[in-house]
């Protein structure tokens, strides 16, 4: 697989197309699955990996499916390969940082994965840009069907699909929304939101996940319960709320716009020029400033840049994609000079200015 040929596009999840793009990021569906006859990875020995990856990628390239899929062995790449593919949300961390044989199946599009030996033997992920849930979920029941057939799956009548962790038994399914919310975040009204999500059952995490720190005001909004619950259910529990969701955010725009305008587009236009101008910037840094001018752009208070620049930048600037980008290894501080330049590079020849 060529990472550096990746590393100059954003992929799936940050291609900023697709419905209510302009907050919600992306849409992704995850399923856990297990084989019957085999120990769940956590007490699986290397030996056992080895056969449940073996299996699983024979099976898998033998798939008539509608994209065509690559393996990757994970124990062939080295950390910053592993970084790149979590940058991408192709596979998870905890994927990268397992021991043992591993790999991922991706599709040709980037916008499906299936991840071996990870907490489980298989997960199935199906991503879309914007809020497309009900695609993304047509695509890996299909594809889970087509698994189905050439693999055992552990499953109990009472119980559903067998998974390592009990929070997952059942559907096995992880529904997730990645949604932009700087004005709710502004304005202190994502507490508020966060807490009557946990009260349906549902639960927020940052961008890479489960014990991922928020960033760039990007926010995962995902089912907590799949025991007991069908996909369809957990699917209308989603759909619930997130249109609420979409519905807060434009309101808290648009009205931080008419409160507090001077000092939205004091925010934006600081932003916008320290893109511009800095010499060093951090992750982080780049992440909370790109955000604004993301906001920005949405609401036309800057002009001539293109969202789908903005987008890239979100990714490319990342440790490992920004050190496949530049062709070599760096250190903190380098890639910190790398970062400043190459965006101060990007956005320059843009022409762009806010308003």
């Amino acid at each position: 697989m060529n990472f550096e040929a990746l590393s100059k596009s954003s992929g799936e999840w940050l291609k900023g197309s697709g419905i209510e793009s302009d907050i919600v990021i992306s849409s992704r569906i995850r399923l856990a699955r297990n084989l019957a006859g085999f120990p769940f990875p956590n007490r699986a020995s290397n030996f056992q990996k080895a056969e449940i990856e073996n299996l699983l990628k024979d099976r898998i390239q033998t798939l008539e499916f509608e994209q065509k899929f690559e393996y990757v062995s994970l124990t062939a790449l080295n950390t910053l390969d592993r970084q790149f593919l979590v940058e991408r949300q192709l596979i998870s961390r905890e994927l990268a940082a397992n021991d043992g044989p591993r790999g991922v199946a991706l599709g040709n599009l980037e916008s499906l994965s299936l991840m071996v030996n990870e907490e489980d033997h298989l997960r199935l992920q199906v991503m879309r840009s914007g809020f497309s849930l009900e695609s993304a979920w047509e695509t890996i029941n299909k594809l889970d069907d087509y698994l189905e057939k050439k693999v055992s799956y552990a499953f109990h009548e009472e119980f559903g699909y067998l998974t390592a962790c009990p929070t997952n038994v059942g559907t096995g399914m992880r529904a997730s929304v990645m949604l932009h919310l700087p004005a709710l975040d502004f304005t202190k009204q994502i507490d508020k939101v966060f807490r009557a999500l946990q009260r349906i059952n549902l639960t927020h995490r940052g961008l890479y996940g489960e014990g991922s720190r928020f960033s760039g005001h990007f926010f995962q909004i995902s089912n907590q319960v799949t025991l007991g619950k069908s996909e369809t259910a957990i699917l209308n529990e989603i759909y619930s709320v997130i249109p609420q969701i979409i519905d807060y955010e434009r309101q808290a725009r648009v009205a931080w716009k008419k409160d507090n305008g001077q000092i939205l587009q004091d925010r934006i236009s600081r932003a916008f020029g320290t893109l511009s101008s800095a010499t060093m910037m951090t992750s982080d840094e780049t992440m909370e400033l790109l955000s604004y001018v993301r906001l920005g752009i949405h609401m036309k208070m800057i002009e001539d840049v293109d969202i789908n620049t903005v987008n890239e930048l979100f990714i490319q600037t990342q440790p490992a994609h920004l050190q496949k980008l530049m062709g070599s290894t760096l250190d903190g501080e380098e890639r910190n000079t790398a970062r400043a330049k190459f965006l101060r590079s990007k956005l320059r020849s843009s022409g762009s200015t806010p308003n």
